[in-house]
């Protein structure tokens, strides 16, 4: 309301062709003062980085050879990339279904409108919010000076700040519930548990549904980054290849990643769609 009363006071401006234009003032001295804020960062950012230009200009054609290595696709590695496709699928699924389960039930007690416990929900915000403030790599190497090198450390590192992402996520659908037909289903003397489980969790499943697609491809992107480290998957044979000028192997991996990643994404589109 104040913005449009801001707006409203602004004086009119009648145009010699009859069009009124409001000049807005506040506006006006937010913009420019964006805009050098903008450049002021820029150039700190630049001088701070002192980047080579001569260098990087000169390195530039290389890109272009680079990527046209990448698209003469090498397939004699083929059951490498397969095998090592399944297995960061499977970690980025594990990784999913754990932490949805995890999800849904963290996401209960953050929601407000659930136990209607507000320490409770302050507490499990709180503490979901410091898991989601440290990224998913740092959350996977943990997990590797801890279970060693392997797909176990991808798994559980994804599955942390999965959970925290889901706890947040779930939380708000949950909230966005009307709160007339929980208090509707209070007066009838149901149990907390019974209005989530019968009321709640089925009006916010389509939410759910949402989150949970997107988070997949998410976690699939993840994952084939995170095997650069040592987690397995896909991502070790990019880098490996990368490392060792394989670009033809490295190329197709890569282009089989985007494949898996489209088709997860249209896939969560239909469904939807349909529900």
């Amino acid at each position: 309301m104040m913005s449009n009363t801001r707006v409203m006071e602004q004086p009119v401006v009648r145009s010699r062709k009859g069009k009124i234009s409001v000049a807005c003032s506040y506006r006006n001295r937010f913009i420019p003062g964006f805009l050098a804020a903008v450049v002021v960062l820029t150039v700190l950012s630049l001088l701070y980085l002192d980047i080579d230009w001569l260098k990087l200009a000169s390195r530039v054609p290389e890109i272009g050879e680079v990527f046209w290595e990448l698209v003469h696709f090498d397939f004699s590695n083929m059951d490498v990339i397969f095998s090592s496709m399944l297995e960061t699928v499977s970690i980025a699924v594990l990784s999913l279904l754990y932490s949805l389960i995890l999800g849904v039930l963290f996401g209960m007690f953050a929601a407000r409108n659930i136990f209607r416990v507000t320490w409770l929900s302050v507490l499990t915000q709180s503490f979901f919010t410091f898991l989601r403030a440290v990224p998913t790599p740092v959350w996977v190497l943990l997990m590797l000076v801890c279970l060693g090198m392997g797909p176990e450390a991808g798994v559980a590192g994804l599955c942390v700040h999965t959970t925290a992402f889901f706890t947040k996520s779930f939380a708000q659908s949950f909230e966005s519930i009307s709160e007339e037909t929980l208090e509707a289903l209070e007066v009838t003397g149901t149990g907390r548990l019974s209005i989530f489980t019968n009321a709640v969790l089925p009006a916010a499943f389509s939410q759910i549904v949402a989150w949970t697609g997107m988070r997949l491809e998410t976690n699939f992107s993840e994952c084939a980054i995170l095997g650069m480290v040592g987690a397995g998957g896909v991502g070790f044979v990019i880098s490996r290849n990368l490392q060792g000028y394989e670009y033809g192997t490295a190329g197709l991996a890569i282009f089989l990643v985007f494949l898996v990643a489209y088709g997860i994404e249209r896939v969560f589109v239909r469904i939807k769609k349909k529900l």
